[in-house]
């Protein structure tokens, strides 16, 4: 596998169970430009073939102030129509192992719907999310206006996208689109402690129960049970379930 040795828009650190990738374009607010989407597609072929735990975060302050405008500005419907955000979102909420975004100041429109196709969304007090794509002209493609109504319900995913509603960091928390807040200094040593709690878990029995978890209300129990016969045949079922019974004896 060959990796970006010089990503261009990324700080990016790895470690045996994780990759945390940085958003680094400080000049624009950490704004999703064409070269960050490819260089996060990257990432994501690294992780598929490479299974870790991802951890997303912003650097100076920020998340993400969302897609480069510069850059929407001049997209036409054949752009549209190739779903160049969605498609880099649905393939990171595809990952195999769990994603956590670690959402510092402000993640708006395409930063958002980043931050929406993370499995775990854990904030600072700083944060700010917002969708305010029908104020430029446009909707919210990404993700937010499907994803948005599963993470906090119909009535305030409408007052985001469709009234330009800004929430806070409490606000968030309260709605359980994030679930933690810490002081900005410690949201980083955050994430790592929840990416060390994953990481504490069986690797084969948390992908797949991350993707049981999606799969379609039709596919289960078929899908649980299939699944889970897997499992008990694994050498980490009886390694782990050995260990336990020990240390109860005690």
């Amino acid at each position: 596998m060959t990796l970006n040795p010089d990503p261009t828009t990324l700080t990016i650190e790895r470690r045996a169970d994780r990759v945390h990738v940085q958003l680094d374009r400080p000049d624009v607010r950490n704004a999703i430009d064409q070269t960050m989407i490819d260089e996060l597609h990257a990432i994501c072929a690294e992780l598929e073939q490479q299974p870790r735990i991802l951890i997303i975060s912003g650097a100076n302050g920020v998340f993400a102030s969302g897609a480069d405008i510069a850059q929407l500005r001049e997209r036409r419907r054949d752009d549209a129509l190739l779903g160049i955000n969605s498609g880099l979102f649905s393939r990171i909420a595809k990952l195999p192992m769990p994603v956590i975004a670690a959402i510092d100041g402000w993640a708006l429109g395409g930063g958002a719907e980043l931050a929406y196709a993370a499995d775990f969304r854990i904030a600072s007090t700083s944060a700010r999310l917002g969708n305010p794509e029908t104020a430029l002209g446009i909707l919210p493609a990404a993700g937010a206006l499907w994803r948005l109504a599963e993470l906090v319900g119909e009535p305030v995913a409408k007052e985001i996208i469709l009234a330009g509603r800004i929430l806070s960091a409490t606000e968030c928390l309260a709605v359980h689109l994030v679930t933690e807040v810490h002081d900005p200094d410690d949201l980083l040593a955050a994430a790592h402690a929840l990416a060390d709690r994953i990481g504490a878990q069986d690797p084969l029995a948390t992908r797949l129960a991350k993707e049981v978890f999606h799969a379609p209300r039709a596919a289960h129990p078929l899908v649980d049970n299939t699944a889970q016969s897997i499992l008990f045949e694994s050498e980490a079922k009886f390694t782990r379930m050995d260990a336990f019974l020990a240390r109860r004896k005690r």
